[in-house]
């Protein structure tokens, strides 16, 4: 991992000033950060992972709103289980997962 990548995704984390950094900002700082202390920043990936599906930049795009929500079930499910967030996090993904996949059958 490229240290100067981490260095700047904390910068960014800490200047947001806010518990969870949503969007595209927080895609990034979260995606970063994940492999260097995945049961920290895990949880927050895969929330924010889940919340991307109802961005408008996806709205009409069913495979990347599927992809990122495999995302969040894979980092969810990577979680200790003795993290206290993962089953919350886990059951957020599965949740949003079976529904986009029960709307892209409906279709």
């Amino acid at each position: 991992m490229d240290q100067d990548m981490v260095m700047r995704a904390r910068v960014m984390l800490l200047s947001a000033n806010t518990r969870v950094v949503r969007g595209v900002a927080g895609l990034w700082i979260y995606r970063t950060l994940t492999p260097v202390e995945p049961e920290v920043y895990g949880s927050k990936l895969a929330y924010v992972l889940v919340e991307a599906c109802a961005s408008p930049l996806v709205r009409d795009l069913p495979e990347r709103r599927m992809a990122l929500l495999d995302e969040a079930v894979e980092v969810a499910t990577a979680l200790s289980p003795a993290n206290p967030f993962r089953d919350k996090v886990l059951a957020k993904a599965l949740n949003a997962r079976r529904r986009e996949l029960e709307g892209s059958s409906v279709s």
